[in-house]
Formats: structure tokens, sequence, C-alpha cells
């Protein structure tokens, strides 16, 4: 992280829920349509952020080695769920090669 890094904190599960942050702005700002997902909980607020992203249309990637859940069996259906209906799921190997590539 750089010290001129935008911040975006939340206060809602979703940080794509109507005024729960300044992250959807501060995407649209700078033309970003894709998103990379980490963080936990996956099966809270890291889907609940995931299905709003993808309901803005934006590009989603969860990380799948960057995200956690109490349970496996919970962050395994998250990253089912993801994948069928929301976006991409990636290793963070998987994502670096496609920084590398531009893709």
């Amino acid at each position: 992280m750089h010290n001129d890094d935008p911040v975006a904190e939340k206060t809602a599960r979703s940080a794509f829920f109507p005024r729960s942050s300044s992250l959807p702005d501060l995407l649209s700002a700078r033309d970003i349509d894709t998103i990379i997902v980490t963080g936990t909980v996956a099966n809270v607020c890291v889907e609940a952020s995931v299905r709003d992203a993808a309901t803005l249309d934006h590009r989603v990637i969860v990380i799948g080695d960057a995200v956690a859940a109490m349970r496996d069996r919970d962050l395994n259906a998250t990253l089912h769920t993801v994948y069928r209906s929301y976006g991409d799921v990636r290793s963070t190997a998987e994502v670096l090669d496609m920084i590398r590539v531009g893709s």
C-alpha cells in the first residue's frame, strides 16, 4: 500500500451496499470495473460484497486462498456460489500472473 492509495471503510456487511462505504464512488471515479476480493468472513462480508458488486456490473475475482470462514464447509460453499453465479475464483498465484500480463 502506498500513502496516496485511497482507503474506503465500510459500515455494513457489503462494501457495495448503498451508503455503506465510499468504495463504489472511488472505483467509478477511476473507471475501474474489476475488483479483486480477499478477506473474512467469506460467507458473510466477502459474499455480500461480491453479490452486490456483481449486481453493479463489476467483474469480480475472489482469491480463494486469501479468504477465510469459521468452517471449511462455509468457505467452500461461498467459493462455489461465487464461481457459479457472481464471478471468478482464482488462486493468489493466478491473479498475480493475470496482473503481470495485463488481463
